[in-house]
């Protein structure tokens, strides 16, 4: 399984969010009414894209500071990324900053139609991302080993807190690049669209 120096892995993570809260201010900017234009039949708008983002985020994060209070443990210098946590982590995160190539189908209870109100579900959006860097900087006082998140799937599979950021943050990435590249499709120029991840050859 993957290791990593707990303090680097905690850094890298924040850069990733950084860059997330980046693009989010670039939809900022975007005619309101191309994030609610869906490119087809079956895709996404972009305010769909960040609402199916918010939903996680309202699992994940309130499960990851209830954890962070509720238990408490030494700093552990190493992380050791579990075997399902490394695999959801490597199938989610995207490898090419172009395009998501593996393609997955959402869960029903994460779909959302796309009458939604913009001005909401950015807030929202944003607001989570703080929240997340938040929670990156408490993580740094305790072992990412020891404490464990349950999944959206079932309670009964848990994942390490290292992998649970992970996880959470490569589906962002993934789930940001189809919104910058659903910008394109829509006719918005996307030259100054952060660079969302880091590809090492």
């Amino acid at each position: 399984m993957a290791k990593f120096k707990s303090e680097d892995l905690l850094n890298d993570l924040k850069t990733d969010v950084e860059r997330i809260a980046e693009a989010a201010r670039f939809f900022q900017s975007v005619d309101k009414n191309k994030m609610v234009y869906a490119p087809k039949d079956g895709k996404w708008s972009i305010v769909q894209i960040l609402e199916h983002l918010n939903a996680y985020g309202r699992y994940y994060l309130p499960a990851i500071e209830a954890s962070l209070s509720e238990k408490k443990t030494e700093k552990a210098a190493w992380f050791n990324s579990g075997f399902l946590g490394d695999y959801f982590t490597r199938s989610m995160k995207p490898n090419n900053v172009y395009e998501v190539k593996n393609k997955m189908k959402a869960m029903k209870a994460y779909t959302f139609s796309n009458s939604l109100n913009i001005d909401t579900v950015m807030k929202e959006f944003n607001e989570q991302q703080e929240k997340l860097l938040k929670l990156l900087d408490t993580a740094q006082y305790v072992d990412l080993n020891d404490i464990k998140i349950p999944i959206t799937l079932t309670k009964m599979v848990k994942l390490k807190l290292g992998d649970t950021f992970r996880f959470l943050i490569a589906h962002e990435q993934r789930h940001m690049i189809q919104a910058r590249n659903t910008l394109n499709i829509v006719g918005i120029k996307t030259d100054q669209f952060p660079v969302l991840i880091q590809v090492i050859a």
